[in-house]
């Protein structure tokens, strides 16, 4: 009796796990902004040519695109995407692998979502005999910046020549142990925007605010009473968040300043209410600002879409993970409202965005994204290859 498929990509990705391994060290050991993965970027494209891979560089500048080509291969496409950039945050951790680049750490996981696809196309690159149609691999800038790479990629076309029928993402999760993914249909995560709003009013000494237009006030006023666009107007079955992040009124124990800065984010998962939200923002600063005495201008920078995941695919790839991890190591997850740029390629797709398990508490490795103690249990990266190569193979061949 032959070897099972599930059996082949098993094997192919433990025997290259100390190789996935190495690079995942090396990325993580030298990140790059979005927009600058150059090295990166290069990184990828010598791997993929060496597994045999057709590969296209400079997509929306730094992105990387491979196909491989099965039996028939133009009789079904999919496409696998990955991201590739760092943050700007200075890592603590003393690992051999830490951070080089002074304010640069990859802080959410795109160094073992890089690492984890190269795996995968090492994978289906030597079971090209196993399944027909073409993947199509997707290495990305830029996620963590507005506009989003996902967004400039398809811009440039890479959903096209040839298109893929659907799309699959993975990213790491922290809350999630190691040997287990995640999945949930449907709605899934946030919508995000940028809300930058400037009070003017009229400085002066803070003994006399007789003779001033207090922005300072005027400000807080706003900070208080936005609020109440989420609380009195969203529908609170529909998960919606405005929090404030940033005040600024750089004036003394003495002085009112002339103007006031703030900054916030806005997060969604309705489309009409998002817009709503927006108009409702705007004018309620405008009127508390008015009607102190001062004015305002407020700028509201439109960022990724809310992510959901195709319903029937979503269903297929989990029965399949359920396949090859066990039933029990595939768990449901909840609504996030973190953003994604993977949101976009879910308007022109059908799409599924799954979780991967690194958290291992008996290591210490327990910190969450976006922190500068951040890493990872590199056992998941025996799993994440390993299975998107398998639920890429299904898909194919269903």
């Amino acid at each position: 009796m032959g070897t099972s498929l599930i059996d082949k990509v098993k094997k192919l990705s433990q025997d290259q796990l100390s190789t996935i391994i190495a690079t995942r060290r090396h990325i993580h050991a030298h990140p790059e902004l979005s927009f600058q993965e150059f090295e990166t970027a290069k990184l990828v494209a010598d791997k993929l040519r060496s597994y045999g891979i057709e590969v296209k560089e400079g997509v929306a500048t730094t992105g990387v695109t491979g196909l491989i080509q099965g039996k028939d291969p133009d009789s079904k496409v999919i496409a696998l995407r990955a991201d590739m950039d760092a943050l700007p945050i200075q890592e603590s951790n003393t690992a051999d692998y830490r951070s080089q680049n002074e304010g640069v750490m990859h802080a959410c996981g795109h160094d073992v979502h890089t690492s984890s696809l190269l795996g995968t196309a090492c994978i289906l690159s030597q079971l090209r005999d196993e399944f027909k149609g073409s993947i199509k691999l997707i290495f990305q800038p830029g996620e963590e910046k507005v506009p989003g790479g996902a967004s400039l990629m398809i811009k440039d076309g890479v959903l096209e020549n040839p298109r893929p029928a659907n799309i699959l993402g993975q990213h790491v999760a922290p809350f999630i142990p190691t040997g287990k993914v995640g999945f949930r249909e449907g709605m899934y995560m946030a919508s995000a925007d940028e809300i930058y709003i400037t009070v003017q009013g009229r400085g002066g000494h803070a003994a006399t605010p007789e003779y001033t237009i207090d922005p300072i006030l005027i400000g807080s006023h706003i900070v208080v009473a936005l609020q109440q666009v989420i609380s009195r107007n969203a529908n609170p079955k529909n998960p919606s968040v405005l929090s404030i992040g940033k005040f600024v009124g750089d004036g003394a124990t003495n002085i009112i300043p002339d103007r006031v800065f703030i900054e916030g984010t806005f997060r969604a998962m309705d489309e009409k209410w998002r817009a709503d939200a927006h108009k409702k923002i705007k004018k309620l600063a405008h009127s508390v600002s008015e009607g102190m005495g001062g004015s305002c201008e407020v700028k509201i920078l439109k960022g990724y879409p809310y992510l959901q995941n195709h319903p029937q695919l979503t269903r297929r790839t989990r029965k399949r993970a359920e396949e090859y991890l066990g039933k029990e190591n595939v768990v449901d997850l909840d609504l996030w409202m973190a953003a994604e740029d993977f949101a976009f390629y879910t308007l022109k797709l059908d799409a599924c965005f799954y979780r991967l398990g690194v958290r291992n508490e008996e290591k210490g490795i327990i910190s969450n994204v976006h922190t500068s103690t951040f890493d990872i249990d590199e056992n998941a990266l025996e799993i994440g290859p390993g299975l998107m190569a398998w639920l890429a193979l299904n898909e194919l061949n269903n």
